[in-house]
């Protein structure tokens, strides 16, 4: 079960947790209704995983690659890092399955607040297209991922502001619909 809570306003270091005191879980439904879903797979058999194929089949992730994020592993790692924590978003959903190691992916709710859910090995997540988000390795500084497209891949993100898109508005449009 993927773990979420709301976020401290703390800007010590971003791979620390930032809970809340007390904390305040995010449920997976709650998620859910932010568009965020969360499959968890068996990552010790990815490359021959049947239930692997069987999503990629199913939602058209004709694309694939593999990412490590570690100092000794990233070309431009620190700058990488920045780029990877700056909120933005994306005009596509970003599906990524952690192979190995662990991260944080936050998230904004409907009243702009962030929510950070922990990314660990098996875990599979989709962010809609549209939503601002970001990306940070936990203290663990490693994690493997795949990364997961429908057609071409596209990497470009947008930095916040970026309401401007057709993506945001339609996930704008999203939000209002769901209770």
């Amino acid at each position: 079960m993927v773990e979420a809570w709301y976020m401290d306003s703390l800007d010590d270091d971003q791979r620390k947790p930032h809970r809340m005191e007390p904390n305040q879980s995010v449920s997976l439904q709650e998620l859910e209704k932010l568009g965020v879903y969360h499959l968890k797979l068996n990552a010790d058999i990815y490359e021959a995983d049947p239930e692997l194929k069987k999503i990629r089949t199913e939602r058209n992730y004709t694309f694939m690659d593999i990412i490590t994020i570690h100092k000794d592993t990233l070309p431009n790692y620190d700058e990488k890092i920045k780029i990877f924590y700056a909120e933005h978003l994306h005009l596509d959903d970003e599906i990524r399955y952690v192979l190995e190691g662990s991260g944080y992916f936050d998230v904004r709710n409907k009243d702009d607040k962030w929510i950070r859910i922990s990314v660990v090995k098996g875990d599979l997540i989709t962010l809609p297209a549209g939503i601002y988000h970001r990306f940070t390795l936990d203290e663990n500084n490693f994690v493997k991922a795949m990364r997961l497209f429908v057609g071409e891949p596209v990497w470009t993100a947008y930095n916040r502001p970026a309401d401007s898109y057709k993506a945001r508005q339609d996930y704008l449009t999203f939000l209002a619909q769901v209770a």
